[in-house]
């Protein structure tokens, strides 16, 4: 009895214990993710006070504005610009990443530092590099104009094509890393297999190499497609007044036209959508990481 007593003790000690360890985590994540969030779902079915704040008045109106043709179109338009570069940088990113997980071990290290080198940078100060490169009399345009394939400045800066290569070059080594992550675990043999057993380069390719990077791929276009919705930093450097976001919008909303419960209904919106992502990335991959995260 008292042995037993002593085990009990003992084991409530331990979960005690355990407890305790977790409970930072816990207060961590129920601080800084599920507080914020649980406000801003409230937060947007609230009503916009006539000068500043909200009120406290239960309304589906800021979910119905989002249906109005001017916000309408700034959903698709940010989903259109969403795909392009989501396709572009799958085309760009797949092949670097498949074939760096194929270098040895040498060139890997020089081609993840090559990765990873713009990262010690912030991404905001690499976008103004870009601009001395797209402005009118800039490096592309006199390159251009040298080889005498222009005769005048194509004003590039502040358009859709440089909100675009500023997206593929920022959103570009996700997609790398996760083709990688995910070619890298990759059993070469299995490879090598078909082509002993007659298939081609390309029938081995699809048969084998790309149904087993798939996760990989798929991560990718996770990682590379919400993100391109809700960099509004990107659209307000490169493409200046002229390329609204759905990112642009809910910075105009919470920040100049102080609206914070329709900012709010975009944010969950956006969330929505970040969701659905990642369960049909989940229900497709059956992987419940996303590749190179983990």
């Amino acid at each position: 009895m008292i042995k037993r007593l002593y085990e009990c003790i003992r084991s409530l000690k331990i979960n005690c214990l355990a407890f305790l360890a977790v409970l930072p985590l816990f207060a961590f994540t129920f601080i800084f993710v599920i507080g914020p969030l649980a406000y801003m779902l409230i937060l947007s079915f609230l009503q916009r006070a006539e000068v500043w704040g909200v009120v406290n008045k239960f309304t589906f109106k800021n979910y119905r504005d989002i249906l109005e043709p001017v916000y309408l179109k700034t959903f698709i338009e940010s989903f259109k610009l969403a795909i392009t570069t989501t396709f572009l940088i799958t085309i760009i990113g797949y092949p670097f990443g498949y074939f760096m997980a194929k270098l040895d071990a040498k060139w890997k290290k020089r081609m993840m530092m090559f990765i990873f080198v713009p990262f010690w940078t912030s991404s905001l100060i690499r976008l103004y590099g870009w601009i001395i490169i797209f402005r009118a009399n800039g490096v592309f345009d006199r390159f251009l104009m040298t080889l005498n394939i222009t005769d005048a400045p194509l004003k590039l800066l502040y358009s859709y094509p440089a909100v675009l290569v500023g997206m593929v070059y920022v959103l570009l080594p996700f997609m790398i890393l996760a083709v990688y992550s995910s070619a890298e675990k990759l059993d070469w043999s299995l490879v090598e297999a078909a082509r002993d057993l007659g298939a081609s380069s390309f029938q081995a390719f699809l048969t084998i190499s790309l149904k087993l990077t798939l996760p990989g791929l798929l991560s990718g276009v996770v990682l590379t497609f919400i993100p391109s919705m809700g960099l509004f930093f990107i659209a307000d450097i490169l493409g200046g007044n002229k390329v609204v976001l759905v990112g642009n919008l809910i910075q105009e909303q919470l920040m100049k036209a102080h609206n914070w419960p329709f900012a709010a209904a975009l944010s969950v919106i956006l969330m929505i959508l970040t969701s659905l992502m990642i369960y049909i990335y989940r229900r497709i991959s059956n992987v419940k990481e996303l590749e190179g995260l983990v």
